[in-house]
């Protein structure tokens, strides 16, 4: 009995072992894990007493062992190689990003500073002529306060005019009449 419960326990791990790779073609990783399972689970239903048959497995595990590191050294060299490759020229490929982005980012300042520079200018000069044209505006109000003033002076010294003429010919009529009355007494 306890011979089967071994059995499907061992049945069930390589079913999940083999659940979980993916379909496509495994890395080689994977195959080695496959193999290295069935390996286990052949010598789980199969069991043999025979020193050298152990001697063998264990000689075939120390050499699959072995092979595996022998594998993984150099995958993992390789992928150091290559990443070091890659690192340098990614770190390459961004320093001449980098010295890209800092001359337009210099560009970008020099035409911020010139376009500053013409909205100062634009807007002083704004400035000046809302100021001239207040000022022109007070000179106009001021001249055209002067000039009604002037008007108003010289309207005031025209009724005078016209009354000083009016008492002048009227002293004339009277100077008139009276050079007629004493000549007429001196005859």
């Amino acid at each position: 009995m306890s011979s089967l419960y071994t059995r499907s326990k061992e049945y069930t791990r390589s079913r999940k072992a083999q659940s979980d790779s993916p379909p496509s073609s495994p890395s080689p990783i994977a195959k080695t894990l496959r193999h290295e399972r069935l390996s286990r689970l052949e010598a789980a239903t199969n069991p043999t007493t025979s020193d050298s048959s152990y001697s063998d497995r264990a000689s075939s595990r120390s050499s699959a062992y072995t092979r595996r590191e022998n594998r993984l050294a150099a995958l993992s060299s390789r992928a150091e190689e290559e990443s070091n490759r890659d690192y340098k020229k990614l770190y390459e490929s961004a320093l001449s990003e980098n010295q890209k982005l800092k001359s337009k980012l210099q560009e970008a300042q020099l035409e911020l500073a010139d376009i500053k520079s013409k909205l100062e200018k634009a807007t002083q000069q704004k400035q000046e002529k809302t100021s001239d044209r207040s000022s022109m505006l007070e000179m106009e109000k001021r001249e055209k306060r002067a000039l009604e003033r002037k008007l108003s002076e010289m309207e005031e010294e025209m009724k005078i005019l016209t009354e000083l003429k009016s008492d002048n010919q009227r002293l004339k009529d009277e100077n008139g009449a009276l050079i007629r009355v004493i000549s007429k007494l001196s005859k």
